[in-house]
This record gives structure tokens, sequence and C-alpha cells, in this order.
């Protein structure tokens, strides 16, 4: 006979949310590649194989890092909805009392102080120098666009791609010098991570037009084999911090980065004046391209 103390869910058997052995994963590989992008269907399909068991038991979540938890949930999350099975896997979270790591005021103060972005800039200046073929203009492109690092591959790649086919002018609106990424849904909207548009100089994307196209883990291995740190994210960070400080509020940087925020104000108010908002970008970019000198 159980303590009387003990609480229901240790006292009430549990039904299986999924049979482990009757996963089809091949149909769930399937699902992954067209709901997400390439590398994080990959990279969800082997956390959700190597966790399955966190499905029934999810506790071992609490010994992950707070991104490797966050990942796996996710990954699990996917799992569960492929079958129709979320409510339940969500209960087995509460009832576990697993929730979503996340960073507190003094993790971002220790960001702030660890990662300030203070060296990028050397860093950006000595990988442009050692790195060959197309990857130094990537890294400009990075920094100028403030986009995520595989955001910037895929732009930098639709770029050379149409320029072959003579439809540049389908991505790139010349009259307000700005990438239309919302013409390319599939590509850059997700479910939370997105990219709007991007206010570049007319010459970068001419110079990116002729350039072979790229792929992250050419720049990635490049730089290893250079014994460099891969700091193409910290170039984001870099952007924002330096375009709210050279002129831009930042619901202007938000939106430039893909990020629209839940506020009022934002979603039901905030209307920027596009050509105005280009003049003032352009000139923190000019800024900016007096720091590299």
């Amino acid at each position: 006979m159980k303590p009387r103390w003990l609480s229901s869910v240790e006292r009430q058997p549990r039904k299986h949310i999924l049979s482990i052995d009757s996963i089809d994963w091949e149909g769930f590989k399937e699902y992954l590649s067209k709901k997400y992008r390439p590398r994080w269907a990959k990279q969800c399909l082997y956390a959700a194989r190597k966790y399955t068991s966190a499905l029934e038991n999810p506790s071992v979540l609490e010994t992950f890092s707070k991104s490797k938890k966050n990942n796996t949930m996710k990954a699990l999350i996917a799992l569960a909805k492929y079958y129709g099975r979320y409510r339940e896997f969500k209960e087995r979270l509460k009832d576990y009392g697993i929730t979503w790591g996340r960073s507190s005021s003094i993790d971002a103060f220790f960001r702030m102080i660890n990662h300030s972005n203070s060296d990028v800039i050397k860093w950006y200046k000595d990988a442009s120098k050692v790195l060959d073929g197309s990857c130094p203009k990537y890294l400009e492109f990075t920094l100028k666009s403030g986009l995520r690092s595989n955001e910037a591959i895929e732009s930098f790649n639709i770029i050379i791609s149409l320029r072959e086919q003579g439809k540049l002018n389908e991505y790139y609106n010349e009259a307000l010098e700005t990438l239309e990424h919302f013409r390319f849904p599939k590509v850059f909207f997700r479910n939370t991570k997105n990219a709007f548009l991007t206010m570049i100089p007319q010459h970068l994307v001419n110079e990116i037009s002729k350039c072979k196209p790229m792929t992250y883990s050419t720049i990635r291995n490049r730089l290893l084999r250079r014994k460099m740190r891969v700091r193409m994210n910290e170039l984001r960070d870099y952007y924002g911090t330096f375009m709210v400080r050279h002129g831009l509020i930042r619901e202007e940087v938000d939106l430039l980065q893909g990020r629209i925020g839940k506020s009022v104000f934002v979603r039901h108010y905030f209307s920027p004046a596009i050509n105005e908002l280009k003049q003032r970008v352009f000139k923190a970019l000019n800024d900016l391209e007096e720091t590299l000198s």
C-alpha cells in the first residue's frame, strides 16, 4: 500500500503519450522539413529521437543547460503535435514542474558585461582579411543588414540567383534601396523569427550579386581552420546597438531586425515614414563605415 502523502500523479497510473516503438520517424522528418528551415529541422529531429523518453518522464530536461532544455522541449513539442498529443505532453510538463528556461535580469546583466561586442569590429576586420572568396562580402552584408546569420545567407544567395535571372527587382526595391524579404514568406517568415525588410545601399547589393553562393558551414569551417571564433550573430547585436546610438528608435531597429512587438502601440499605431527612416538608416550606415576605416 502506497503512502497517503504521495501525489495524485504518483498514485494514478499514467497513459503513455506515444508508443515510442511505433513512431514514424520518416513521416516526422518530412513534417519538419515542410514546417521549419533545414538546419533547425535536422536539429529538431535529432533531439526528438535522442530524448523521446522525455515525453513520458520530462524530469531529465532539468539537467540540461538553458538553451539545450529549450531546444529539446521544442523538438518534443513538435513530435507531440505531429501525433496530436500536444495537450497531453503539455500537461505532463506541468505535472513535473518543467518550465521554459528564461533569462533573468541577472543573466541579462552578465551577458552585457561578458559579451559587450567591444571587440567584434576587430574580429570583423581580422576575419575579412584572412577569409577569401565571397566570405568577406558576406560578413559585410551581415554587419550592415543586421540579419541573423542564416537569414543573411538566404538573402545573399537570393540576390545572386535573381540577378542571374534578371529578376533582382523582384527582391530589391531600388527606389527605397530596400531588400523586401516579405516577398519570400516561405524563406523569411517563421513561427517567431522573421525578416521583413533591409535597407541597404545599391552598390553593396550589386557587389553581392557578383559573388558565389554561400553556405553557413563554408564560412564556419573557414573561420575554424584559421583558428578564429564564429561570431556572425554578434554582428547582428552590434548593428542593433549601433543603430539605436545613431538616430533610430528601438521600434525601428526591431522592425529592421524582424521583431514586431506585442505592445498596443507597435501593433496598432506605430507607422514609420519609410523614406525618412531610410535616410536615417543610411546616415547611420555611413557612420558605421567610418568606424571600419
